[in-house]
């Protein structure tokens, strides 16, 4: 079956009474025509040799491949199939598809051995590929935008909507299922990808698409006006499919993926790309993406000579800042702390900071205080999550992290994985544990939200202003 690549300016349409007819038509031909005919032979091909080479072929997103502020490629499909290349001691050579369709056209020919692309497992690309394993649990979901009226709410009440999801994607498929069940349901494929259809709905150009939870829970936070209106499946998995001669290579990935080791693999992808991210809070997010267009141009200076004297993200300090204070240089609180990045009297004094209300001084001081925060940690500690237990400490105080850190040792944690630390840093608040500790209660648990929604804020800042142009020459 071949995954056709649409030019931009087409799209093609299903509607519920032309797919019956033609379906009907064409089902005794394609009964005749398979009389007689017996399932082709497929020759297995051997899997690289250690210290060889896989070529695998993926789409340029957020939950799947993407190149970082540092210009080196992240991704939950990059890490895990690296982390699966390591295990066999392969190199991996990537190719980038466009679109879902271009992954797997890509597939079908003689070049990539392995699509890692967040594609849904389904019986119809089984028949064409060779499964690979499973790794992530989601959702599809009809996505419309927020003030749409009246929103629907079941499926029934999709017909006469224009909805409008990626080309040969198994969204197309399951509205496809709906559009022979139900009357007056239709949809066009698109040619474009999953992301760019949820800005077009945010922007009110088309009504609704369909796309996986995973999606819509990093894509919504940019976007806060979109709405889940209704969930279209359930049980549904993200996995890697194979070229229909490749299964030694799907059971080594298989078995990988079952192993201790994959199941770890699975574990810190959901950390660090997933686990952060709280709730969708509208009013939150949408004062957020306000923010960022009415306040943070004043201050952008101020963050980045920050960043040049202490070597600390430009976007983690207006995260920080936004946390802190929503970007208000005036901000006083009832207990005491000032500015925009709520510095107390005796940080201030510390750092030789005067004036806390004056922006400047205080981005300046807020990001030397944070970056010493960082320092006070071992060089041995791994990013991120050295800079996590850094911002703990600038939240809640060096001692009450360093409590931590002593407790989850005793209790057979790791003090340097932020993972296990946001487990044990609520324990600060937990009569069993804080009175052996030097430092006494705390709140643990703020700081574990704190970093949370520090994160969060972070991805959107970081993908709502263009920082590579204000850097200095040598960053770039």
């Amino acid at each position: 079956m071949p995954y056709p690549l649409y030019p931009d300016d087409r799209t093609i349409r299903h509607t519920s009474r032309s797919n019956r007819v033609i379906f009907s038509l064409l089902l005794p031909l394609a009964m005749l025509s398979g009389c007689g005919q017996s399932e082709p032979t497929i020759t297995q091909l051997d899997p690289p040799e250690p210290g060889g080479s896989i070529n695998v072929v993926t789409r340029n997103s957020a939950t799947t491949y993407y190149l970082d502020r540092h210009g080196n490629p992240a991704g939950p499909e990059h890490d895990l199939v690296e982390a699966f290349a390591d295990a066999n001691d392969w190199e991996v050579e990537w190719t980038l598809a466009e679109s879902t369709s271009g992954v797997l056209q890509s597939l079908q020919g003689d070049e990539q051995q392995l699509a890692a692309a967040g594609l849904t497992h389904l019986p119809t690309r089984d028949e064409d590929f060779r499964r690979g394993p499973t790794h992530t649990d989601i959702v599809e979901q009809l996505v419309c935008h927020r003030d749409m009226r009246p929103m629907p709410r079941q499926v029934e009440e999709m017909a006469g909507i224009d909805i409008r999801v990626t080309a040969d994607s198994s969204y197309a498929e399951k509205l496809q299922s709906l559009v022979n069940q139900h009357t007056g349901i239709d949809f066009e494929e698109d040619p474009r990808t999953t992301e760019i259809l949820l800005t077009e709905v945010a922007e009110k150009r088309i009504d609704c698409t369909v796309a996986d939870s995973n999606i819509v829970q990093l894509v919504r936070r940019h976007f806060p006006h979109l709405e889940v209106a209704i969930n279209l499946t359930s049980g549904d998995r993200l996995g890697w499919y194979l070229p229909a001669d490749q299964q030694a290579l799907a059971d080594m990935a298989n078995q990988w993926m079952a192993s201790p080791e994959g199941q770890e693999s699975i574990d810190e992808v959901q950390q660090r790309y997933y686990a952060y991210i709280s709730e969708f809070d509208f009013v939150d997010l949408r004062a957020l993406n306000r923010r960022i267009d009415e306040r943070l141009p004043d201050f952008l200076d101020l963050f980045l000579e920050a960043q040049d004297e202490t070597g600390m993200p430009a976007d983690l300090l207006a995260a920080l800042a936004y946390q802190e204070s929503h970007w208000d240089p005036q901000a006083v609180s009832p207990t005491g702390v000032r500015g925009i990045m709520m510095l107390t009297q005796n940080t201030a004094q510390s750092l030789g900071v005067d004036n806390r209300l004056n922006p400047a001084a205080s981005i300046n001081g807020g990001a030397r205080y944070l970056a010493d925060r960082h320092e006070r940690l071992p060089d041995t500690l791994p990013e991120p999550d050295r800079t996590y237990l850094a911002l703990a400490s600038y939240n809640i105080g060096r001692g009450h992290v360093l409590d931590a850190q002593k407790l989850a040792r005793e209790l057979g944690k790791d003090p340097n994985s932020w993972a296990d630390m946001k487990e044990v840093l609520p324990l600060k608040a937990d009569k069993r544990y804080y009175p052996q500790t030097q430092h006494g209660y705390a709140r643990g648990y703020e700081p574990v939200h704190y970093v949370q929604r520090i994160r969060n804020y972070q991805d959107v800042i970081r993908a709502s202003v263009d920082w590579l142009p204000l850097t200095r020459p040598d960053e770039r």
